[in-house]
């Protein structure tokens, strides 16, 4: 699957939002702010799908081609 910028900057923005309304300590709103931006940027990353193409000589001598399709983790 093709990453979507949108994707990412809802999840973004909702971690921005989650802390708006926070009565806590300063230093605990801001790790649990980092925590949500880490955890919308793993999520965005992992959602990608990576495609390959391999070309070349296997040891017999003979051509090799192929490909695939996986996940990111």
């Amino acid at each position: 699957m093709a990453l979507v910028k949108t994707t990412l900057t809802n999840a973004i923005f909702n971690a921005f939002k989650s802390q708006q309304s926070k009565q806590q300590n300063p230093d605990d709103a801001l790790k649990d702010l980092a925590d949500k931006l880490a955890t919308a940027f793993d999520d965005y990353i992992k959602s990608g799908t990576v495609n390959t193409t391999v070309t070349g000589s296997s040891v017999s001598g003979g051509p090799v081609t192929g490909s695939g399709t996986g996940t990111i983790s």
